[in-house]
C-alpha cells in the first residue's frame, strides 16, 4: 500500500500543542529547541503554555504548526513508511516541503514567521474576514461570490475544503453579502470564522512581493517525492516551481479536494495526517468515502503505530 502525507493549517494550534510529543520523542523535543534557536525566543513555551491569544497570533500560528508537524515527521520518518506523495493545507503545504527535502527545517521556520508577520500586516492594511459554506456545491459558491462582489468590494471562494464546504473570503461587506446570498440559494449554514485577515484572497496581495524577495534568499531543493500545490492541485518535483507556487498560494485559493484527488491519481490509497489534529483525515473521508486514513499528531498515536504497522502500511 502507498502513502500519502497530510500536513494541516492554521487553525490546529491549541495550547499544549506537541508538549507530549517532546516529552516522549528525543527526536521531537530537539525538534522545537531546533525551532527556539531558529526564532531566537521560546516559541516552546508558547505551544506548550500560552496563552492563547498570543498563540493563535497570525505569526506564531503558524511556525508553531510547522514545528508539531515536523516533529511528527521526525519521529514517523525512521518507521520507513514509503511516501509517494504529501499535500499541507495553506501554511500545511511548507511542512510538506520539509518532510520532502525542499527546505532546510530552520529556513522553514523562520520563513512562515516571515510569511505570517507579512500576512498579518496586509490583514491589517486592508482588513478583511473569511466564512464557511456549507451545503452549497463549488459553482454556487462561486456564482454568489462574483454577485457579491461590487462598489469594489470583492469575496472570492478561498478553500474548497470538501464537497459542499468552501470558505469564502474577502471585504467585511462582500461576504457578508455573500453569506445572505447563500443562504437564500440553499446553503444549510454560513459560519463566520475568527480570522484576521482575508487570506487566500486579493485583499492580501501585498504579501506577495515581501515573501517573494525572502524567499529568494532561501536555499530550495527538488523535493525526493512530489508535494501536490494548494494553488493547482498538480503535483510539483522542482524547486522553482515551489517557490513560486508557494508565493501564489497567499492570494489563490486552497483547492484541497483536488489535491486529495491528485494524490489518489498518484497511487495512494492510505493517508497519514501528520500535526496536530485531525481535520484533514475527516476532509478526506468525505471527498475520498472508504478512504483509509490517520491522524498522527499525538505521543499516543505514534506509539500506536509501531514498526510492524508501518510495515502493513508499506
Amino acid at each position: 500500500m502507498s502513502t500519502g502525507l497530510l500536513f494541516p493549517g492554521q487553525g490546529s494550534q491549541h495550547v499544549g500543542m506537541g508538549r507530549d510529543l517532546a516529552e516522549r520523542f528525543p527526536a521531537a523535543r530537539d525538534t522545537f529547541l531546533e525551532a527556539d534557536e531558529a526564532l531566537g525566543f521560546r516559541l516552546s513555551q508558547l505551544c506548550w503554555e500560552g496563552p492563547e491569544a498570543e498563540l493563535t497570533r497570525t505569526d506564531n500560528a503558524q511556525p508553531a504548526i510547522l514545528v508539531h508537524s515536523v516533529a511528527v515527521w521526525r519521529v514517523l520518518r525512521p518507521l520507513d513508511v514509503q511516501v509517494l506523495a504529501a499535500a499541507g493545507h495553506s501554511l500545511g503545504e511548507w511542512s510538506a516541503y520539509v518532510a520532502a527535502g525542499a527546505l532546510s527545517f530552520a529556513d522553514a521556520v523562520r520563513t512562515v514567521r516571515r510569511r505570517g508577520e507579512l500576512m498579518a500586516k496586509a490583514g491589517a492594511e486592508r482588513p478583511g474576514t473569511m466564512a464557511a459554506v456549507l451545503g452549497l456545491d463549488d459553482e454556487a459558491v462561486q456564482r454568489v461570490c462574483s454577485d457579491a462582489s461590487r462598489n469594489g468590494s470583492v469575496v472570492v471562494p478561498a478553500n474548497y475544503n470538501a464537497p459542499g464546504q468552501v470558505v469564502i473570503s474577502g471585504d467585511p461587506d462582500a461576504v457578508n453579502h455573500a453569506g445572505e446570498l447563500a443562504r437564500e440559494a440553499g446553503a444549510k449554514r454560513v459560519l463566520p470564522l475568527n480570522v484576521s485577515g482575508a487570506f487566500h484572497s486579493p485583499l492580501i496581495a501585498a504579501a506577495e512581493d515581501g515573501l517573494r524577495v525572502w524567499l529568494a534568499g532561501v536555499a530550495m531543493r527538488d523535493p525526493v517525492f512530489p508535494v501536490v500545490a494548494n494553488a493547482t492541485a498538480q503535483p510539483v518535483r522542482q524547486s522553482a516551481e515551489a517557490a513560486r507556487l508557494l508565493v501564489e498560494q497567499l492570494t489563490a485559493p486552497v483547492r484541497w479536494v483536488g489535491c486529495v484527488q491528485t494524490i489518489g491519481e498518484l497511487g495512494v490509497t492510505r493517508f497519514l495526517e501528520v500535526g496536530p489534529g485531525n481535520v484533514l483525515s475527516g476532509l478526506v473521508r468525505r471527498i475520498v468515502p472508504g478512504a483509509e486514513t490517520r491522524a498522527l499528531g499525538t505521543a499516543d498515536a505514534l506509539e500506536q503505530f509501531s514498526p510492524e504497522a508501518a510495515t502493513a502500511w508499506n
